[in-house]
């Protein structure tokens, strides 16, 4: 699988007219070759060549028996340091191989750090180092059945911890004390992590989308905005709902049954071939037709994968068309500034003809006693 998922960004690269990619710990890494790592004060880069089938390592010695245990299929060019030794060393040993003034690197724009940028422009001062996640996003944006079946595993999880959860909400706990029980659910459900921290927002703090859980104490008549995932082997759920602690006024249950109308606009209108933007268009008319459009203040969702977010962004712009094996979130929202907020989000995937909902929790409004 990785061999082949390397093969096809190798003639990624040559149709973009760039020599190689240079690969830093994270998502990409895992994707292509299976290789969980970190970030740390020692750098770990992996350049793949367009016209060479071995990937090339500049790591810590330490490291490298890890990777060439944990990646049979591929024979290897490395180019390690010791603690102690500078790692430049290693970077223009590498260099030697690389081409020099006729390297086109192409590298992670989110993940590159100035530490590998600075170490790989030293080491090869001519060379062309292009920052854009382009041949990245284009490959593993379509999502095969293997991924998509740990996407709809990651999301079956995630509504299972949000049934677990809900008997447990009531008045007088804290957004942290609500955090706290969502954070051991979460861990019940053999998550392999998490893509993010929860939020859980309640009353005035939900009407910003990305306040993170406080003291603040669960009032009669707030609403009760939680947003978390779960992973499993490394891809990402990504799902909210909104409770009603007592029966909300009539503005916030107004901004409520809009926002629901239009997740599910959004949803009924994924197609093959559908520019991303239109998903975000359909859930913003319906919004803007309520009257809460100027409180719709985010893209309508992201994609997923082993990533929280990446492509394909749906959001006005985009005009990627959509293809079977996308996968993203769908999650408009209306924050009322001092009164409250409400966002639904789901998971879809693509089909041939339309989308599956890998969420598949309630989406009417709950309403729990105070």
């Amino acid at each position: 699988m990785f061999a082949t998922r390397v093969a096809r960004l190798r003639q990624r690269l040559h149709e973009e007219g760039f020599t190689h990619a240079a690969l830093v710990p994270g998502p990409n890494l895992m994707y292509f070759f299976g290789l969980s790592m970190h970030l740390s004060e020692r750098p770990i880069v992996v350049l793949v060549a367009v016209e060479d089938e071995r990937p090339l390592l500049i790591a810590p010695s330490f490291e490298v028996g890890k990777v060439e245990a944990a990646t049979p299929a591929f024979a290897w060019r490395i180019y390690s340091y010791r603690d102690g030794q500078p790692y430049s060393t290693a970077f223009h040993d590498a260099a030697h191989v690389l081409g020099g003034a006729h390297a086109r690197i192409v590298v992670e724009p989110t993940r590159l750090r100035a530490l590998e940028w600075s170490l790989l422009t030293r080491a090869l001062p001519h060379a062309e180092l292009a920052a854009t996640e382009a041949p990245f996003a284009a490959l593993r944006q379509i999502k095969d059945a293997h991924e998509i079946a740990l996407l709809r595993e990651a999301a079956r999880r995630a509504d299972q911890v949000l049934e677990a959860l809900l008997p447990e909400l009531r008045l007088g706990l804290t957004e942290k004390q609500v955090a706290r029980k969502l954070l051991g659910l979460i861990l019940d459900a053999e998550s392999d992590g998490m893509p993010f921290a929860p939020l859980v927002q309640s009353g005035p703090t939900a009407a910003n989308p990305h306040a993170e859980a406080g003291a603040r104490v669960l009032q009669c008549g707030d609403l009760l905005l939680l947003d978390f995932g779960v992973c499993v082997q490394g891809y990402a759920s990504d799902i909210t709902r909104t409770v009603a602690l007592g029966e909300p006024t009539a503005e916030l249950r107004a901004a409520y049954e809009a926002v629901k109308a239009a997740n599910a606009a959004a949803r009924a209108i994924v197609k093959p071939g559908l520019p991303a933007e239109a998903v975000d268009r359909a859930a913003r008319e319906v919004i803007e037709a309520a009257g809460f459009g100027r409180y719709f203040t985010h893209r309508t969702g992201h994609g997923l994968g082993l990533e929280g977010h990446e492509a394909p962004y749906i959001v006005e712009g985009n005009i990627t068309p959509l293809q079977p094996g996308m996968v993203f979130t769908i999650e408009p929202g209306i924050y009322l500034p001092g009164k409250g907020g409400v966002r639904i989000e789901d998971d879809v995937a693509v089909t041939d003809h339309g989308c599956e909902s890998l969420t598949t929790s309630s989406r009417e409004l709950v309403v729990l006693p105070c």
